[in-house]
């Protein structure tokens, strides 16, 4: 399985995490009672299907391992395996963040620890 695993976020809920240090989750979470996260190869389709049209735009990378038994690993689009995060989301296991922004090829360039 991943070990990083990324949450898009909108510019309101990235303050929030980096202010309070946590983050409870989107309405889309709270109400179905986990932080829905994307490995590497679903982030984008992640971000054209729940968040098309919106700007100013997030993600975070997140280390599953620090997360430990908070993460399960259910079946959801197409029978894909996704992580989901039955915890708050700490700022501390979160090892990059930045804008959502594109490669020139039109891939998602997904934050990196430097």
């Amino acid at each position: 399985m991943d070990t990083v695993a990324y949450k898009i976020l909108t510019k309101p809920q990235m303050e929030a995490l980096e202010h309070e240090g946590v983050f409870a989750g989107a309405p889309i979470d709270r109400s179905d009672g986990y932080i829905h996260l994307s490995i590497a190869g679903q982030a984008r389709e992640t971000l054209e299907k729940h968040f098309a049209g919106q700007d100013d735009l997030w993600i975070a990378a997140v280390d599953l391992e620090a997360l430990g038994d908070a993460v399960k690993w259910e079946e959801s689009r197409g029978g894909a395996l996704f992580p989901h995060l039955y915890a708050p989301l700490p700022l501390s296991t979160v090892i990059a963040y930045g804008p959502v922004e594109y490669e020139h090829d039109g891939s998602l360039k997904l934050p990196v620890a430097g």
